[in-house]
């Protein structure tokens, strides 16, 4: 029966995957249709890694089809979590995020290709010093045994099929040459087990000779009866080497017995019939060979029955795309609606400079103009001057909520650093795990970006603040009844004769075009504001065609085509507004000139004029208002998901922490509490005859560290005394013991002084 190396399962412990994932899932997509079914995907996850953990112990291939399904899972679902020690931390019991290299072991067919796969790929990923069984050596050595084991399997099944024996020698010649192979490389490691070794030795002469016989058949097939000897006497050398050598770990009582049986036929043809000469082993011709084991390349799905549980979730890559993309999208949209709301506070300001439409309406002098009567109604339904104050007294309240969340989420990685920095310094090069400020650094930038926006939006307040102090006075005019508005207006003489003119009428016709862009405007906005594009298919259909995103040159080209056309249209609106505002001025110093002009009139136009500011002015600050609350609201939920992420990260190092102290405090416990010395050389040497008595033997203490060999020295030990300080002394009979106790009583209760001890020397 074949003997087979295998490579012992890592053990795994419980790890909660639930609580990590579900938290990311709840956090990135907060309200959308995927969430409830990520979250399900998550519980079925968790099942399959405690179906997975039991199906070691059970041989058969549905455990090792669980296996497979789990680590083509953990496949498809590491791009898509954003696994990393300062964003989701995992930590499975033997290293983080190795929990595929347990999984490979179930199959030979996959063992080659698997160790490689940890010796190229995984162990650049990690950022310390692997553990033994996965260092490059063992896996590299792990890898070449399985190679030849496969190869080994190829050679039964051709044996066992009775295929031409010319094509088994070369498969058995192969598998020996890999044998070689492996055996040269863990020929000076010590990180194997002891049996591995001369396993291999003897199945690189096994090979041999099992190349040797079936080529010896080869060659009484083609009637050289010479060689099939010769071949015969070196496989049967061969199989002997193994029986005296390595007996312990091989049996090879058949091999041998097929060889003798074989090699005796042969030699009793040869010498009555043939009469052939048979040549030396150096002469004979070299075996071929047949390499059917190749190394398997362990790609994603292995199991033929996998279905991704995330199927519909992006990878990371296209998440970090998408959410960069929403960004540029988001400053495309805002430039073109912010282009278009300047264009049109210009032209209210322009004209309520011109006193336009007011100074058409006002043409009796001594009535309200039908648009500031309009303006007081707006003001009034939106809740005058009270809803803006109110406004402008909440916002500090949010600035404040929002720094203390800011501050407290940073005091958090402050804390926890400055605590890993202590323990850095304590333990120096043992505390060997990434240092703090290293891993926080994406998180204090992140935290550096929230506080230059609350910056900003604190002097975006004090814009705003300050224009509603100036206008508030004439906001506040707005709000009071119609004949209260008409009393605090000026009077002024009628100028009635302007009724129908012609500059009027062109006056009236301009601001109604220019109300029309307005309108246009209003129209526009909402349209671009309603595009939408589903872009992950893009980010993914280049993801799989590239194996990269190239973020910015996609999203540019697809912004363009979305916003290109209303580009285009926004600029068309901000010249002609430009055109008709140049008209209105010209026809309103036209309209100018005819009025007749006094000190009333002209305190009438102006109070006018700061009635149409002021409502332009509670429009635009209200606007402004509103717009604040709601970023400082929006940002107040980010800054809660950020600082559940700090709260995250500080609580996964602080069990890394815990877990690190443990092992440091029992690594420090074990180690010697004094250093190593030579013994006397009279301990180790048989004392002469009537030398004295032979000091009392030292008790040796085998440390258990197997990093460090060592002898511990007991506690009260003299090399030069006869015993161990405060020892009770059981005298041979009939012979006496200087200043020991009277006889009956217990050495305990003895004086506790040491007896009059005397030095070993030899005698002179």
């Amino acid at each position: 029966m074949a003997t087979f190396i295998s490579v012992p399962l890592k053990k795994s412990s419980e790890v909660d995957l639930v609580k990590p994932l579900s938290k990311f899932v709840t956090t990135t997509y907060q309200g959308s249709d995927e969430q409830g079914e990520y979250l399900r995907a998550v519980e079925e996850l968790n099942k399959l890694r405690k179906s997975a953990l039991g199906r070691p112990l059970d041989k058969h291939d549905s455990s090792l089809e669980i296996l497979l399904k789990y680590y083509d899972q953990l496949c498809s679902v590491e791009p898509k979590f954003p696994f990393s020690e300062n964003q989701l931390c995992l930590t499975f019991t033997w290293k983080d995020a190795f929990d595929k290299g347990s999984l490979f072991g179930g199959s030979v067919k996959l063992g080659n290709g698997a160790f490689g796969h940890i010796k190229d790929t995984v162990l650049s990923a990690l950022n310390r010093e692997p553990t033994m069984d996965i260092s490059p050596e063992t896996v590299g050595t792990l890898s070449l045994i399985m190679l030849a084991q496969a190869q080994e399997v190829f050679f039964l099944k051709a044996t066992s099929d009775k295929m031409r024996s010319a094509v088994i020698a070369k498969l058995a010649n192969q598998a020996a040459d890999f044998y070689g192979d492996a055996f040269k490389q863990c020929q000076y490691k010590d990180n194997l087990p002891k049996e591995v070794l001369p396993v291999l030795a003897a199945k690189h002469c096994i090979m041999q000779a099992n190349a040797e016989l079936h080529q010896s058949a080869s060659a009484k097939q083609k009637k050289h009866f010479g060689e099939e000897i010769a071949r015969l006497q070196h496989a049967a050398e061969l199989v002997k080497t193994v029986a005296s050598r390595y007996d312990e770990y091989v049996s090879v009582k058949d091999l041998s017995e097929r060889i003798n049986r074989a090699l005796t036929d042969a030699k009793k043809d040869n010498d009555f019939i043939y009469n052939e000469r048979v040549p030396e082993v150096k002469e004979l011709e070299n075996i071929g060979k047949a390499a059917l084991a190749k190394p398997t390349a362990i790609t994603p799905p292995l199991s033929q029955k996998f279905t991704d549980l995330f199927e519909k979730m992006v990878p990371m890559a296209v998440q970090q795309s998408m959410s960069i993309y929403n960004q540029r999208k988001a400053e495309t949209v805002n430039r073109l609606v912010g282009t278009m709301r300047e264009a049109t506070n210009l032209c209210n300001g322009v004209l309520a400079s011109l006193n336009l439409p007011a100074a058409l309406e006002d043409l009796s002098g001594d009535s309200i103009p039908q648009s500031i009567i309009e303006k007081s109604h707006a003001i009034i339904q939106q809740g005058g001057l009270q809803s803006v104050e109110q406004l402008i007294k909440d916002l500090p309240e949010l600035l404040t909520r929002n720094r203390e969340i800011l501050d407290e989420s940073l005091k958090m990685l402050d804390d926890e650093e400055t605590t890993d920095n202590e323990l850095r310094s304590k333990f120096t090069q043992r505390w060997n795990r990434t240092p703090s400020g290293d891993l926080y650094k994406p998180l204090r930038t992140e935290g550096a970006n929230y506080r230059n926006v609350l910056d900003k939006a604190v002097q975006a307040d004090h814009v705003v603040r300050d224009r509603f102090n100036t206008h508030c006075e004439m906001i506040a005019l707005l709000c009071k009844p119609e004949n209260e508005l008409n009393a605090a207006i000026p009077s002024a003489n009628p100028t009635k004769t302007l009724q129908g003119s012609e500059v009027v009428n062109v006056l009236h016709s301009l601001l109604a075009q220019l109300e029309d862009v307005k309108k246009e405007r209003e129209t526009l906005e909402g349209e671009i504001k309603a595009v939408t594009f589903d872009m992950s298919v893009t980010f993914l259909t280049a993801l799989a065609q590239d194996g990269a995103i190239n973020e910015e040159q996609l999203s540019l080209v697809q912004l363009e085509q979305l916003y290109g056309s209303y580009n285009q249209r926004v600029q068309a609106s901000l010249r002609k507004q430009e055109e008709l505002l140049g008209q209105v001025q010209t026809s309103h110093q036209e309209f100018s000139n005819l009025k007749q002009s006094n000190s009333e009139a002209n305190q009438r136009e102006e109070v006018l004029k700061k009635l149409a500011s002021a409502h332009d002015s509670y429009i635009e600050i209200s606007s402004n208002l509103r717009e604040g609350t709601k970023f400082y609201n929006d940002l107040t939920e980010i800054l809660l998901k950020f600082q559940n992420k700090c709260s995250d990260i500080v609580f996964a190092r602080k069990t890394e922490r815990d877990e690190l102290l443990k092992d440091l405090q029992q690594s420090i416990a074990r180690e010697p509490s004094a250093p190593n010395f030579n013994v006397p050389a009279y301990q180790s040497t048989p004392a002469a005859p009537g030398a004295g008595p032979t000091p009392a033997p030292r008790t040796v203490f085998v440390s258990t560290n197997l990093c460090a060999s060592y002898y511990q020295v007991p506690m009260g030990y003299s090399p030069y005394a006869y015993g161990q300080y405060y020892m009770p002394y059981q005298a041979p009979p009939g012979q006496g013991y200087p200043a020991a106790p009277p006889t009956g009583q217990p050495y305990p209760g003895y004086p506790q002084q040491p007896p009059q001890q005397q030095p070993y020397y030899p005698q002179q």
